[in-house]
């Protein structure tokens, strides 16, 4: 179990503001953080890392890592942090970055074939593009095998293919070394998929800390509307098949029809339009 109750005086998006949380995230959960530009969701994650200072406590386990007389340094912690900068050694090759955390090239070979690296693990990061680098650094974050991994917009630099390629590998990852994973994320389809809980964050406090489906989903709403969207999940409720699609920074359901979910699969682009709250899908 990690608690944590911080609280640290920021410049957020509407001037000055107080980071104040107080939350507990239970071993092995994966927890994103959501909320607008300016809302704290970064700094608290480096706060986690002891990259930026706080008054407060948290604590891991049975381990203090802050608190009025502790402060554990980032070396001390056991994390995994994958920057939104990639924080790469441009002197080194991929598998070099790979191997100074940690020198197991079983590991690393492992990693780099999860992430289509293999034949780039000779190359030095100034000639790859910036999801390669990015492809780079989440592999980097998890040679230690963290009992914490932290993520700031972890995928964001690539492309919606290896987007959905490494969603599936970091979940499997997730779960294969029970790591407690903390992402921030903008991305309602990519929450939905990865993570258990999301917290939603406004100037500096907890607004929402609830399940993706029950945070994350317009149930709401009466103009009319028509708009392109992905499906992430097919889900059967009872007897009735519901499709759920994210539609920009929003997710929503459609009831499907028997005929419309043999036809339909996840990843499928699709149009979704409503009247007087009934939704239709094409």
């Amino acid at each position: 179990m990690i608690s944590i109750d911080i609280k640290k005086k920021l410049h957020g998006a509407k001037g000055l503001m107080d980071l104040d949380v107080n939350f507990e995230i239970e071993d092995g959960q994966f927890l994103a953080l959501s909320g607008l530009s300016g809302s704290g969701k970064t700094t608290l994650l480096r706060i986690f890392a002891g990259l930026e200072e706080s008054s407060g406590t948290i604590k891991v386990g049975e381990e203090i890592w802050q608190d009025k007389e502790t402060m554990l340094r980032v070396q001390e912690r056991g994390i995994g942090f994958v920057f939104q900068e990639y924080a790469l050694f441009e002197n080194m090759s991929v598998e070099k970055n790979l191997l100074y955390v940690n020198k197991d090239k079983k590991l690393a070979q492992k990693l780099l074939e999860l992430t289509d690296l293999t034949e780039l693990k000779k190359r030095k990061p100034s000639t790859l593009s910036g999801g390669q680098k990015q492809r780079v650094s989440l592999c980097r974050a998890m040679m230690n095998r963290p009992k914490l991994l932290l993520m700031d917009e972890p995928l964001s630099a690539l492309d919606p293919a290896m987007r959905r390629k490494l969603q599936n590998e970091i979940l499997a990852l997730h779960k294969e070394f029970g790591t407690t994973t903390i992402m921030v994320s903008h991305d309602p389809a990519e929450i939905y998929k990865l993570a258990q809980r999301v917290i939603v964050l406004e100037n500096g406090k907890i607004i929402s800390d609830a399940q993706p489906q029950d945070a994350l989903i317009q149930r709401t709403g009466s103009q009319k509307f028509s708009f392109e969207g992905e499906v992430i999940d097919i889900v059967q409720v009872d007897v009735i098949w519901i499709a759920i699609i994210a539609i920009g920074q929003q997710l929503v359901e459609v009831v499907l029809s028997a005929g419309e979910r043999k036809e339909m699969s996840v990843g499928q682009k699709v149009k979704v339009g409503t009247k007087a709250f009934l939704p239709i899908i094409g």
